[in-house]
């Protein structure tokens, strides 16, 4: 199997560009190169050769490098959303089918997730049990509701639930201490939250990234993908409470506090 490695490039305030390595030949492939500057200064200090940019979503912050990046590298493909507003995409994926890399021995399943936006998929690569998820799904949390709808959204969380325990999570912000607040005002006896809660604060105190987490921790932590839970909505104010008559009202409810919290 080919040898490779996952790193974070620091990019504005908090996002994350994620560099996969191959240690073999030194080429990489960029998710979400919202900015180009940090990923030339990567692949310069480590002497490396950029194979291919993978975008899950048309955002500003996860697209605005792809340009200057294309015009430093000829005929370099960008994987993206079929359906993207993104006019960059070279390589235009849909959902139900794989990306292959074969320079990198990557097969990545692609994984509508619409909610955040409509475009927004996710790359799973079952080998390596890796979820590159953009701003679908943060630790501890889910992107905001930009122009899908809490259902769409629900169904999202639900299919990503429904990977291997084992799965790396690799977002695209470092949202995770202020996510694992508000969760803990939504589950403030959870054992596992309490928990991860002083690792992560532990982690950022250090300045080290609180990711990757993982699929089986964020079942566990998360209240976006607890959302069925039965007392999920308990500690939610009554202004943003409605009657949960469809398995998708939690979330709903929930992404409405978030949103004001």
């Amino acid at each position: 199997m080919t040898m490779l490695q996952v790193k974070p490039i620091k990019a504005f305030k908090d996002n994350y560009i994620w560099a996969i390595i191959n240690t073999e030949n030194q080429h990489c492939v960029v998710v979400d190169p919202g900015d180009a500057e940090p990923v030339i200064a990567f692949i310069s200090e480590h002497q490396l050769t950029l194979s291919a940019i993978l975008i899950t979503h048309h955002h500003w912050d996860h697209t605005n490098g792809v340009e200057k990046l294309c015009s430093l590298q000829a005929s370099l493909p960008v994987y993206g959303p079929k359906n993207s507003p993104f006019a960059g995409i070279t390589e235009p994926l849909s959902a139900n089918t794989v990306c292959q890399l074969t320079d990198f021995d990557l097969s990545f399943h692609i994984l509508a997730t619409p909610g955040h936006t409509l475009d927004h998929i996710c790359y799973y690569e079952p080998q390596q049990d890796w979820l590159f998820c953009g701003d679908t799904l943060f630790s501890g949390g889910c992107g905001r509701l930009f122009e899908g709808t809490a259902d769409q959204m629900f169904q999202s969380m639900v299919k990503l639930s429904q990977l291997p325990d084992k799965t790396a999570v690799y977002c695209t912000h470092e949202y995770t201490q202020s996510n694992l607040i508000f969760a803990l005002v939504i589950e403030p006896q959870n054992l596992d939250l309490l928990q991860h809660h002083k690792k992560v604060d532990a982690l950022r105190l250090a300045n080290k990234a609180s990711l990757p987490s993982s699929i089986g921790l964020e079942k566990k932590i998360n209240p976006f993908m607890r959302s069925t839970e039965q007392h999920i909505t308990e500690h939610v104010p009554i202004e943003h409470q409605q009657a949960l008559t469809e398995p998708w009202h939690g979330l709903a409810v929930l992404r409405r506090y978030k949103d004001h919290f």
